[in-house]
């Protein structure tokens, strides 16, 4: 069953490795497939799978939007976000963008 919007979810893998997607299905429904190999390229040799965490997102547009910003970020951030350590997440970002920077010459 398809609900309205859609949302965002983290998984957990069997190897310790996370998975971030995005679905308009009901979240237990996709982890369900998951878990089944059901369109699943990167979980079905990582099973089982465990949900993390997950956002609903009345429009489609921002569920999209957070899933690529997640997918970029370290592993650090997201396990800040599992946690729900909201207040970590900028110093997290400040110290990759300082890693990123310009070199010295």
């Amino acid at each position: 069953m398809r609900i309205e919007g859609a949302s965002v979810y983290i998984l957990r893998c069997a190897d310790g490795s996370y998975y971030t997607g995005l679905t308009r299905k009901e979240i237990e429904t996709r982890i369900s497939e998951h878990n089944a190999g059901i369109n699943a390229d990167y979980t079905s040799q990582r099973r089982p799978v465990k949900l993390a965490w997950s956002a609903h997102f009345e429009l489609l547009t921002d569920a999209i939007a957070m899933e690529r910003r997640i997918k970029g970020w370290t592993r650090a951030k997201k396990e800040a976000l599992i946690r729900g350590d909201y207040d970590a997440l900028p110093a997290l970002a400040a110290r990759r963008n300082k890693k990123s920077g310009p070199k010295p010459s």
